[in-house]
Formats: C-alpha cells, structure tokens, sequence
C-alpha cells in the first residue's frame, strides 16, 4: 500500500502572534517577521519534491502558502476551508488574564469550536487528501491548534505548540494510519505514530 507524505506548515507570524493574542478563525495577515519565517522555510522543504500544495483560505496561511510556493518554482494547488484555524468564539483578540478566564471552560472556551470538533475537521481533511494524492507528497498551510489538535490525535498523546512555519512531517498508509516523522523541525523516535 502506499505511503503519502505530508509537510503540516503552521503559517508565519502575524502581529496577533507576537501580541499572543488568541486569533482563531479571525483573518489577521502576516506581519513581516511570518514572511520572513515563510520565506526561510522553503530551505527545509526544498529537499523534497511536492505533488501539490493547499492552504487554509484564511490570508495568513494563504500568503504563506503563496511564498513558500514561490520559492519552490510551484503553485498552491487551492485552498481548503476545512484548514481554517479553529474558531474561539468570543476569545478571539484576547490576551491571556481576567477577561479570557471568564470565558474557560474544560476543553476550550464558551462559544468556541470544541478540540475534538476541530480535530475531526483537521484529521478528515488531512485523510481526504491522502486518498486524493495516495502515495505522494502534500505540503499544507494551516494554523497552530488546527494542526496540534489533529497530531496529537495521530500520535494519542497532547502536543504542546506548532511553531510558525517550521517543518512537520507526516506520513499517511492506508494499513497503518498515520506517523509523525518531525515535529517543529525535530526529528521524533520512530514509534510516534498511531
């Protein structure tokens, strides 16, 4: 059977990142620190060859998307609502302390998408391309939680962040499930994989 590899790229910085901000489905734009970041990490993903690239729709993810294309000589294949950030509710734009507390509860945030709702959205997106490009090479623009929600699911333990616009690779067999090769750029023992 064969294996499709996936590289999961968390989109560059935006000023709401370096506010720590939570952002959410909220469409804020690269700053030029994320395009920076975009921009160096076509060095990694260059090493391979991709079949398509595809991005959450969301401007962030897009615009990084369009970069890292950019420097690979390809182009973005399309964007794909199912890649959208999860949505916080009332919680985007808030910064961690009192206001935000008030609206905790477990497992995320009154108003919010839930963690599982999203992982499922992340992970039914991640398997319909795998079956769309069995036995080739994705790379995927999206957000933070999207995709440490989705991998922690793959690997059954939590993650604790995706870092702007650092390599995550993954592998999908259709016997096997899935395995996590690299997260945040580090290479994972071979076991990590469900």
């Amino acid at each position: 059977m064969p294996l499709t590899t996936f590289a999961l790229v968390r989109h560059g910085q935006t000023d709401w990142n370096a506010q720590r901000r939570l952002q959410g489905s909220t469409d804020i734009p690269l700053n030029d620190v994320g395009r920076g970041q975009a921009r160096d990490a076509v060095s990694g993903l260059a090493e391979y060859e991709w079949d398509a690239i595809v991005s959450s729709p969301l401007s962030r993810a897009a615009e990084t998307a369009e970069l890292i294309a950019a420097g690979l000589g390809l182009h973005v294949a399309r964007l794909i609502p199912e890649l959208t950030e999860r949505s916080f509710g009332p919680a985007e734009g808030l910064h961690d302390g009192p206001e935000l507390d008030l609206l905790r509860i477990p497992g995320g945030f009154r108003g919010a998408e839930s963690e599982d709702d999203a992982a499922d959205r992340g992970l039914g997106a991640l398997e319909a391309l795998a079956e769309e490009f069995r036995g080739g090479r994705v790379l995927v623009v999206a957000h933070g939680s999207l995709l440490r929600m989705s991998l922690s699911r793959v690997v059954g333990r939590p993650l604790q962040s995706i870092d702007n616009a650092a390599l995550n690779l993954a592998h999908h067999h259709d016997v096997d499930g899935w395995q996590l090769e690299y997260l945040n750029g580090e290479r994972l023992p071979a076991e990590v994989g469900v």
